[in-house]
């Protein structure tokens, strides 16, 4: 008796959390549902700056969607403001790789840059593999998965239980290739997923930067880059951090210098 009095207001207080958590997470989500429609609104209108404020006002709630983020990014372009523009595209292509329209958009910004850098072709074999992931997101590559696990189970089933030797060797023969398949897609996903967590992707946000050989000031001037370009972060010393361009050329800059993607 003494251990279900104990227990009781805790599981009445947790019910009641339960039930608060709910509805301020639906009040926060009606919310994020105004401030989108106020935001498109002040968009449709021209006024730009004000449909930003009200964007980030989304982000700022922990938000992520590859809708607001590409809205961001015609809003910021619109605004002349290139950079913004070029990383909150970047931010919605991470959440899905697939849509047409953010990637013709990344291509029309950086027409507009004013670094032109030619991109160093990889070995074919990563090409494909890259092109086979980028065909879903990490929560579709997900669901392939499952998908793939289920046929995969009812194919063993088969196997097992059937009585046909013709059934028993399609089940045997097939479930070695949903398997593949369920293991393909759920590394995809993984991938996707921490690319869009643990980015090291950047764009560059001073006007233009003169890239160091080593992470000192007084260090030699490699090249000079300029704003909206993007760069891969392959280390980070103190305030500084060497990064990569697409043609391969390293150096250091300040850390001050980038945004993360």
């Amino acid at each position: 008796m003494m251990k279900t009095l104990i227990n009781k207001p805790y599981k009445y207080t947790f019910a009641f959390l339960l039930i608060l958590l709910i509805y301020l997470g639906n009040l926060k989500a009606q919310d994020n549902y105004i401030t989108l429609d106020k935001a498109n609104n002040e968009y449709t209108k021209g006024n730009y700056q004000n449909a930003i404020d009200l964007y980030l006002q989304i982000v700022k709630t922990g938000y992520e969607a590859p809708e607001l983020y590409y809205n961001l990014g015609n809003a910021y372009f619109k605004s002349n403001s290139l950079p913004y523009a070029i990383l909150y595209f970047e931010k919605a292509k991470k959440l899905n790789p697939t849509d047409e329209d953010i990637e013709y958009n990344i291509k029309v910004v950086n027409n507009k840059l004013i670094d032109k850098i030619d991109i160093v072709p990889e070995l074919f074999y990563i090409r494909w593999w890259k092109a086979i992931n980028s065909q879903s997101s990490a929560n579709g590559w997900a669901l392939i998965s499952i998908i793939s696990l289920c046929i995969f189970l009812l194919l063993v089933a088969i196997y097992l239980f059937s009585y046909k030797m013709l059934l028993r060797k399609l089940g045997f023969s097939f479930s070695f290739v949903f398997l593949l398949i369920t293991l393909l897609a759920l590394n995809f996903s993984f991938i996707q997923k921490r690319q869009s967590t643990n980015s090291n992707e950047a764009i560059v946000f001073s006007p233009s930067v003169s890239v160091k050989s080593s992470p000192d000031a007084n260090s030699v001037d490699l090249f000079v880059i300029h704003e909206g370009i993007k760069v891969e972060i392959t280390d980070n010393i103190g305030d500084w951090s060497e990064m990569k361009i697409a043609n391969g050329s390293k150096g250091w800059i300040k850390k001050e210098e980038y945004q993360k993607i």
